[in-house]
This record gives C-alpha cells, sequence and structure tokens, in this order.
C-alpha cells in the first residue's frame, strides 16, 4: 500500500474535491489573465472539465469583454456605431452612462 500523496500531484489532485462554480467566478479575471499559480489554474481546468455551465459562463464573460473593449475602441476613436449592434442596446448604455 502506498502512503498518501505517493502517486504524485495528479493522485493528490484526484483525491481533492473539485472547486465549486462559485470560486470559479471569484478567480475568474485571474484565471484568463494568466496570473494565477500553475496548482490553482489546474484545479480551474479540472472544474471546466467537468462543469458545462461554467465553461459556456466563462465563454460569454470573453464575448462580452470583447464586446466591451471594442466599445470602448470605437468611443475613444469617435467613430459612429456600425448597424451591427442593436439599437437597443446603445440605448441602454448611453441611458446607464448619463444616469451612472
Amino acid at each position: 500500500m502506498k502512503p498518501p500523496g505517493a502517486g504524485g500531484i495528479q493522485s493528490m489532485m484526484n483525491d481533492r474535491p473539485y472547486i465549486t462554480c462559485r470560486e470559479l467566478i471569484e478567480f475568474l479575471y485571474l484565471y484568463l489573465a494568466g496570473e494565477l499559480p500553475p496548482e490553482r489554474v489546474a484545479e480551474f481546468e479540472r472544474h471546466l472539465g467537468v462543469c458545462d455551465s461554467c465553461v459556456q459562463y466563462i465563454a460569454t464573460y470573453r464575448e462580452a469583454s470583447r464586446l466591451g473593449k471594442g466599445a470602448l475602441f470605437m468611443e475613444a476613436a469617435e467613430e459612429p456605431v456600425g448597424d451591427t449592434v442593436p439599437a437597443e442596446l446603445v440605448a441602454a448604455i448611453l441611458d446607464a452612462r448619463r444616469k451612472g
């Protein structure tokens, strides 16, 4: 019989409980920025291997971030918003900025 931990890091990871969705979301920015320690990255990827909801959440987060950066760039360049952005979305963003 092997002593605890004799199977290496992979064995220890398999024995540990998965991180929760809430834990994943709390550290999402650091994960996407590549600023998490390797062992924490392994925990994230292990969770993502079994949680389709978090995989979808991250895809949506990345898309929202991409769109936000694009909108910021368009505003900074003072270019008109193209036809690809729904008018309702533009109005809601402008309204929120005025109230903000």
